[in-house]
């Protein structure tokens, strides 16, 4: 299926998140970075990648991601995704 929409964000979402289960997270993380870099508007990303981040030690670096995923959430008006992301950042700043 990749190889004929290798662009297809929900079919790299799924393999990152496959790769995440694997404990495969460096892989992970890469397929999602790239992701947000070609489609900086898949909002499920943000909270995937920030918990990665965390995971991986690296604090600022999620943090920044959930703050970004909560302003696109504000911006399309999606709450349930927003509160998600919040309490994600809440939960990383306590």
């Amino acid at each position: 299926m990749l190889f004929e929409t290798p662009k297809d964000e929900f079919l790299l979402y799924a393999i990152a998140l496959e790769y995440r289960k694997l404990d495969k997270l460096d892989d992970a993380i890469e397929i999602l970075e790239g992701l947000l870099e070609s489609h900086d508007d898949y909002l499920p990303v943000y909270y995937q990648l920030g918990h990665l981040y965390a995971e991986q030690g690296g604090r600022e670096q999620a943090i920044d991601i959930f703050q970004k995923g909560i302003a696109l959430a504000q911006t399309r008006g999606d709450r349930r995704t927003m509160g998600e992301l919040s309490e994600a950042l809440m939960l990383l700043e306590d």
